[in-house]
């Protein structure tokens, strides 16, 4: 199998440090949140607005990496599926997809709104909700 080295370019500044406690889906109480980035990325957000929806992905380093079915949403009363017909955090490679909308940025620093990832959750990517209109891209 090929490997691949990602960077972290920022972190998740957040109030959820508990894994347990969190909220499955950002529909479900998640919280406002900070992205943090890297300094070297500050040019890389240079077009990103307040109001902008984007997909934060994340790299989920609490999840297990040995998982290949599970109980959705930890119901043990349902039926075992495949992780990759759910959206567990654990799995073989725990990358996190949070759709968010930036509320304001300071810096290399943007405040998001309903971030279900925990304190200290390194960003691997941000990448805008495309409208369809073709100037966007």
């Amino acid at each position: 199998m090929t490997s691949f080295d990602v960077k972290a370019i920022g972190r998740v500044e957040s109030p959820l440090t508990d894994l347990e406690s969190a909220p499955r889906q950002a529909d479900e109480g998640a919280p406002e949140a900070r992205l943090v980035f890297e300094s070297e990325m500050t040019e890389g957000l240079r077009s990103v607005r307040p109001g902008d929806e984007v997909i934060v992905l994340t790299w989920l380093d609490c999840a297990r990496r040995d998982v290949l079915s599970v109980h959705p949403r930890g119901d043990t009363s349902r039926a075992q599926e495949g992780v990759f017909s759910t959206r567990s955090p654990h799995r073989p490679n725990p990358i996190g997809l949070h759709r968010v909308e930036i509320t304001a940025i300071d810096g290399r620093t943007v405040w998001v709104r309903s971030l279900e990832a925990l304190d200290g959750t390194p960003i691997i990517d941000l990448k805008p909700i495309l409208s369809g209109d073709p100037d966007q891209r």
